[in-house]
């Protein structure tokens, strides 16, 4: 998807160490970071549109979960916990990655970022998710690699952990988010239930 939407426009695809930090800002990230487009931007618009519907027809082209993810879901459902999802991204994107990727059926719940009126970071995702799970926030775990993802747990009174592993960028300074603690592994998450 990125280099189709890059090469329909003339320019070279970005490397991936270099698009990895934007991930999690979702288009608006992208588009700054591939054509310094900005919302403000009158060619913003259109280009969201196209570049959502490369994502949509490519899904889960190159998408896998982190290593380690998996062996984590396998020992959290060992011990007989829910887990679920709680991501900003929009439910038509959400929804067909989590089956192509077989997690649907495994995840107790899957609140995206059109679920609630608000998104992450206040803390009606999380709410519901936790509803969802039929679970206190208290006694959950949100494991999260965005600022917004910590605020709206910690506005939730849900306990936060950073996944280190994930889309932080060089500027990201999760030390300061108020975190319960950080995870250089999935599976050291494990510590932690």
């Amino acid at each position: 998807m990125r280099s189709t939407c890059s090469a329909r426009h003339g320019l070279p695809a970005l490397a991936d160490d270099r698009i990895r930090p934007q991930a999690s800002h979702g288009a608006r990230g992208l588009l700054g970071l591939g054509f310094n487009l900005h919302p403000d931007d009158a060619k913003f618009a259109p280009m969201r549109e196209e570049f959502l519907q490369l994502y949509a027809d490519n899904i889960c082209r190159h998408s896998r979960p982190f290593p380690g993810i998996l062996d984590l879901l396998d020992a959290i459902e060992a011990r007989g916990l829910k887990w679920g999802v709680v991501t900003n991204k929009p439910a038509r994107f959400t929804e067909p990655l989590m089956s192509m990727l077989d997690l649907s059926d495994r995840a107790a719940c899957i609140v995206s970022g059109d679920t609630c009126p608000q998104p992450k970071p206040h803390p009606a995702p999380m709410l519901a998710a936790a509803g969802l799970c039929g679970s206190d926030p208290a006694h959950c775990l949100y494991l999260g690699d965005a600022e917004r993802d910590i605020q709206a747990a910690n506005a939730a009174g849900m306990p936060a952990l950073v996944a280190a592993w994930g889309y932080l960028d060089a500027a990201d300074q999760p030390h300061t988010w108020n975190a319960h603690g950080s995870v250089r592994h999935p599976l050291d998450t494990l510590n932690f239930l």
